[in-house]
């Protein structure tokens, strides 16, 4: 049974992604930014320096955590002590939002370490809404759920990704971190439309927005890969602008750098003109 959780309000800042090489740019200077958000993982842990750096860092900005092993579409339930360890961290650090995607990562057995797709059926949506609830209810707290880039799909699907997100949002009351990155490089990698994907979603259930940069398809491999290593392309800005001007309420927008991370200047100035298209599309609002 679905728990009640308090709603998660809308808030519309612009942030990055604390990696480790910028924690000194954020704990000796004044970084403008609304928010950070963090891999959960890398500070489910009973101490060290990473996590001193976190806790001072959170004492100047909001901070979001952000898991990529949660496994919410694991089959046989959630991992007890997972869920243990990320209880802990959201305590100590009292994070703005707690995140997650929807994939699985592991069976019993074997960790992935990757963010494989669901299957998008009945079953597979059952299993997930009941490990959202068991999440949930261990967090005391709603979460959000960022749907995922893929490369393949399965010939069982009874539903779009769109609409297994809707429905799962309405059995589970979760909210949605709506990564734009990953519509494009979906919508491309199976030949969608993702201004259908952005027509079908709960958009007043958006409270965040992810950005990121992609590897192109070339003319030995047709498939566009998700690599968080280059800055947003072109394409996916424009989606990003079409996203901003549908939101029925304000959402948070952040520049996602996993790899080939450049100098602080050179994210902030992508954040800009992430805030310069959100004004630009607040503008074309109907009154």
């Amino acid at each position: 049974m679905t728990q009640q959780h308090d709603d998660i309000q809308p808030f519309g800042g612009f942030g990055l992604g604390l990696r480790r090489t910028h924690y000194e740019d954020f704990v000796e200077t004044d970084v403008p930014v609304d928010f950070v958000e963090v891999i959960s993982e890398n500070y489910m842990i009973d101490g060290g320096r990473q996590l001193r750096i976190l806790e001072q860092v959170r004492a100047k900005h909001p901070v979001i955590i952000h898991g990529v092993s949660m496994s919410i579409g694991s089959a046989g339930g959630l991992d007890a002590d997972y869920l243990a360890k990320l209880k802990r961290l959201e305590r100590r650090i009292d994070p703005l939002w707690v995140s997650d995607h929807l994939c699985w990562t592991r069976t019993s057995a074997h960790n992935s370490h990757d963010l494989l797709p669901m299957p998008l059926t009945e079953e597979g949506l059952a299993a997930v809404c009941a490990n959202i609830d068991q999440a949930q209810e261990t967090l005391g707290r709603a979460m959000l759920f960022e749907n995922p880039s893929s490369y393949l799909t399965f010939p069982e699907d009874e539903l779009s990704e769109w609409e297994f997100l809707t429905e799962m949002t309405r059995r589970t009351g979760c909210y949605l971190l709506l990564d734009v990155n990953n519509i494009y490089v979906s919508a491309a990698n199976h030949g969608f439309s993702a201004d259908e994907y952005l027509a079908g979603l709960p958009l007043d259930r958006v409270r965040q927005i992810h950005l990121a940069g992609h590897d192109p398809a070339t003319s030995e491999r047709a498939v566009i890969i998700d690599t968080h290593d280059r800055e947003v392309a072109d394409g996916v800005w424009a989606l990003y602008a079409k996203a901003m001007a549908m939101m029925p309420q304000p959402v948070a927008t952040m520049i996602e750098r996993d790899d080939h991370i450049p100098p602080l200047p050179e994210l902030l100035a992508e954040l800009d003109r992430a805030r310069g298209i959100a004004s630009d599309s607040r503008a074309l609002e109907p009154a």
